[in-house]
């Protein structure tokens, strides 16, 4: 009896080996760059938009520096002429961040609109001084 199965079923399996190299041997960094580089790029892809984003945009301190009311609560024509200068200067805004093609214009609208809304609120609080709605604080040294 030369076996229970079939002729060749008995047989050992062959050992797996490694196919023979003709060559220098290989990187062990290349399989790690391969598909490294590609996330890398990703990443920083993804975190100069993030930046991009956040520094382009004002956040609160903005909203902060535009008067909701009047001073005194007293509307006259100086609380006007604020008010149309803060709606002229966020439609120049919104028109050069259309028309900005790089990062750079972009702070350069961002840069000239918060000139633009400190000039008119220090106008509109210099007419209001002189006009005395705006007491003037006193210094006080003390010297010992």
């Amino acid at each position: 009896m030369t076996g229970v199965f079939r002729e060749g079923h008995n047989r050992p399996r062959p050992r797996r080996r490694e196919p023979l190299h003709l060559g220098p041997p290989p990187n062990p960094w290349k399989k790690r760059a391969a598909l490294g580089i590609p996330l890398l790029f990703a990443a920083l892809a993804a975190m100069l938009f993030v930046t991009r984003d956040a520094s382009a945009h004002p956040g609160p301190s903005a909203r902060d520096a535009i008067l909701d009311r009047p001073i005194a609560g007293v509307r006259n024509n100086y609380w006007y002429d604020y008010r149309s200068d803060i709606e002229e200067a966020q439609s120049e805004l919104r028109k050069d961040l259309r028309r900005a093609k790089s990062y750079q214009d972009e702070r350069e609208a961002w840069t000239e609109y918060h000139r633009e809304i400190r000039d008119a609120r220090s106008d509109y609080r210099k007419e209001m001084a002189e006009r005395g709605y705006i007491r003037r604080r006193g210094v006080v040294t003390v010297e010992g």
